[in-house]
């Protein structure tokens, strides 16, 4: 596993985050990651202002679900993933919102874990903490919240 603060190894696989879709709002682990990127497998629903910070170079392949519409088949989306960075080009899977959150990571990191394929996961702001920021509140309060599901 690549430390946090380089740039991933060739043949590695960052799943970044890509928060709400602001770019002011990504975090600077996921920007660095996006710009060095070789290869940026990407969800349907990260904005174009994101897209266009990878560098010059890279290819963008649109992959994503977008939701009621028709989209790749989740096997075909895992290959593409294992080929790119089987291939030994720095390979970022961006996803919208953070990777963990109805993003099928598991499935796709399950699928690097049995092709020995490494790889790390950067989280994205999530819609909930963002919409609450964005109108000015906060998700738990002292007294109110005994626990928080976020």
């Amino acid at each position: 596993m690549a430390h946090p603060s380089q740039t991933p190894p060739r043949g590695h696989v960052a799943f970044v985050g890509a928060g709400p879709g602001d770019p002011e709002l990504l975090t600077v682990r996921a920007m660095r990651e996006i710009q060095s990127a070789e290869v940026i497998l990407h969800d349907q629903l990260v904005p174009e202002a994101i897209l266009s910070l990878a560098s010059e170079g890279a290819t963008l392949l649109p992959v994503g679900k977008k939701g009621f519409g028709p989209s790749m088949k989740q096997d075909d989306i895992n290959a593409l993933i294992i080929a790119h960075a089987s291939s030994g080009a720095r390979t970022v899977r961006l996803k919208a919102g953070d990777p963990g959150v109805f993003g099928r990571l598991d499935e796709e990191t399950e699928a690097l874990d049995a092709a020995g394929v490494p790889y790390h996961v950067t989280p994205g702001l999530t819609a909930s903490t963002a919409a609450a920021a964005s109108l000015g509140v906060s998700l738990t309060k002292r007294g109110r919240n005994p626990t928080c599901g976020c």
